[in-house]
This record gives C-alpha cells, sequence and structure tokens, in this order.
C-alpha cells in the first residue's frame, strides 16, 4: 500500500506536467515545426528561421506587453492603430520637423506612452470598461494617423544605419531580437518575479478583494496601460526600420494576432491565470504557421482558419486536467454506502 502511494504521488505531477497549458502548446509547435520542415523547401534552414523571428517582432512585442493588461481583467484594443500613429508621427518628426532620429525616436516612445496614459486615465481613474475605451482610442489613433498623411502621404528614404535596426543582424542575429529580448525579460520579470507583477493575478481574480487586501488596484492598472503605449511606439520604430517606409495603416490587425497569442499561450481571457512564457510560445506558434504556410504554399486564407483551429485546439486540450478532476470527483467524494454498522 505504501509503495502504491508513493508511486501514485509520483506520477501524478507527471501527468499534470503533460497536461498544463505551455506544455501542450510546445508540442503542437514542435509539431508545426517537423510538418513544415517536411513539405516546405528551405523552411528549417537559419536564414528562414531569421526570417521568422524578424516577422513577428512587432506582434511579439505586442503580446508580451497584452499579457499583464489581460492578466489584470482588461484588454487593449488599441495598440495596433497606436503602433500606426506613432510610426507615423516618427516619419514625420524626422522629415518634416527636422529632428535627427534618436530625438525623433525618443519623442515617439514619450507619444506612445502619453496614448497610453489616456487609456489609463479612462480606464483605471474614471473605472470605464476596458473594451469600449480600447475601441473608442483604436479609431482614435487610426483616424489621426489618416488625417496627418491624408491617406497616402508615406515616409521613405529613412538612412541605411536606421533600416540597419530592421534589416541587418548583429552578432549573428536579426536586429530586432536585441529590442524584443530586454523587452521580454523585462515583462517576464516584472510578472513572475516581484510582488508588484504577481499583484496582477490578484487584480484580476478580484479587483474589489485586491482593493480591499489593500493594493493600489487603479495605480497598477494604469501602470500597464502606459507601458503598452511605450512598447507599442518601440514596436512602431522597429516596424518601420524593417519595412523602410512608414504608412497610415501600419499595424492594421496586429492588435487581434496579439490578443490571439495571449490566449493561445494560456492566458485566462477573464485574467487572473497565465503566464510570459507561453505567450512566446503562443506567438511562436503563430508565426511558424504563417510561415510554413508560404512554403507549404497555401493560400493565405488558410493562415487565419488554422491559427483559429489552432486556438481552440490549444484552449481544448488545456480543459483536459479540469475535465479528469471533475470525472474523478464524484468517486473520491461519494458518501459511503450505507450498512447496518454505518447508519444514516
Amino acid at each position: 500500500m505504501a509503495l502504491a502511494e508513493s508511486t501514485r504521488k509520483k506520477v501524478r505531477p507527471i501527468g499534470l506536467l503533460l497536461f498544463r497549458h505551455e506544455t501542450i502548446l510546445l508540442l503542437v509547435l514542435v509539431g508545426e515545426w517537423l510538418y513544415f520542415n517536411a513539405v516546405g523547401r528551405r523552411f528549417g534552414t537559419p536564414d528562414n528561421t531569421f526570417d521568422i523571428m524578424r516577422h513577428s517582432a512587432e506582434i511579439g512585442l505586442l503580446a508580451l506587453v497584452m499579457t499583464p493588461i489581460i492578466l489584470t481583467g482588461g484588454i487593449d484594443l488599441s495598440v495596433g492603430s497606436l503602433l500606426g500613429l506613432c510610426a507615423i508621427l516618427f516619419g514625420k518628426l524626422w522629415r518634416d520637423g527636422g529632428l535627427s532620429l534618436p530625438v525623433a525616436a525618443g519623442c515617439t516612445l514619450l507619444i506612445g506612452a502619453c496614448a497610453g496614459g489616456l487609456n489609463a486615465a479612462l480606464i483605471a481613474r474614471l473605472r470605464l470598461p476596458a473594451l469600449i475605451v480600447t475601441l473608442g482610442t483604436y479609431s482614435l489613433f487610426r483616424g489621426f494617423a489618416e488625417a496627418i498623411t491624408r491617406g497616402v502621404d508615406t515616409f521613405t528614404n529613412f538612412p541605411d544605419s536606421f533600416l540597419a535596426l530592421g534589416q541587418n543582424r548583429f552578432a549573428g542575429l536579426p536586429a530586432q531580437v536585441w529590442f524584443f529580448l530586454p523587452v521580454a525579460i523585462g515583462i517576464w520579470m516584472l510578472v513572475h518575479r516581484t510582488s508588484f507583477g504577481r499583484s496582477f493575478r490578484a487584480i484580476g481574480f478580484v479587483p474589489d478583494g485586491a482593493r480591499f487586501a489593500g493594493l493600489p488596484v487603479e495605480r497598477r492598472v494604469a501602470l500597464v496601460y502606459v507601458l503598452a503605449g511605450l512598447v507599442a511606439a518601440l514596436a512602431a520604430i522597429i516596424y518601420t526600420a524593417r519595412l523602410g517606409q512608414a504608412k497610415a495603416d501600419a499595424g492594421t490587425g496586429y492588435e487581434l494576432f496579439a490578443i490571439t497569442a495571449v490566449v493561445l499561450g494560456g492566458t485566462s481571457i477573464f485574467g487572473g491565470v497565465g503566464s510570459v512564457h507561453g505567450t512566446l510560445l503562443g506567438v511562436a506558434a503563430i508565426a511558424v504557421l504563417n510561415n510554413g504556410l508560404v512554403h507549404a504554399r497555401q493560400p493565405r486564407e488558410v493562415a487565419g482558419m488554422l491559427t483559429g483551429a489552432l486556438l481552440l485546439a490549444a484552449l481544448g486540450a488545456s480543459e483536459i486536467p479540469k475535465l479528469l478532476a471533475r470525472m474523478r470527483a464524484p468517486r473520491h467524494g461519494a458518501a459511503p454506502p450505507l450498512s447496518p454498522n454505518n447508519p444514516s
């Protein structure tokens, strides 16, 4: 009996590990890679791997900063539009404002933080619904970008030294990686290694309970939206360097890809549950899928359908432990049968 009990205790953690959302998603990612490497020419080459990193950097940045927002039970639909607005303002400050590129970049980051501050003030201070607020600023930021460019102006002819930040490699890796890694490490440390970041889960679970516990909920919620604006501005600069141009439609749809990557990575859309490393796996799964379909010569429309199917499959698979727990509950929790020696 003792040996059986000991064996059961050892097996359960292994089973829980195998059915963890991140583990399932990692297996899906490996399966994607093996499949596309088998059917697509040059998919597994280092050059294509670097190409995947290069093209997923901006969405990855938005997904990273979306993670603490969704952990707190919020949402930000405006990050894609803000990326487009910041790209336009960066180009205008440099070309028409006569600012040097570093100064224009610094001003763009400040503008992004202020735009995030607008969301923060409306959501955290006035306690308006995040969905409605960011839906409004989604249209507001995109409208400003269209108005500034009149829908036709495009900012180009950036110097090669700037374009190198989006098109060249440093130390053997795409230049974007050296911007992406510090942000990823910083947000991971914030969420998983500080009491400040761990409070995001408490806020997402029960905001009123977090207030009663003495947490400054409004201040911390405001921080994540300001951080989102700052990182969206950084993504705009990297986006402009990669494409060599800034247009009003930059970043269109990026907010949906970012949210999909976060939820695919195991973060609950209702808040309180999730991880940054799960988000990174979600970004990688989507990036590999989109790139692999190109190498497999499949229509681009297939990418959207398969991304949705992948999201549903990953979410369904992550529910297996809960299903097994519910199936075991009646057996372990049932009342003992009646007997003459055990009257009710």
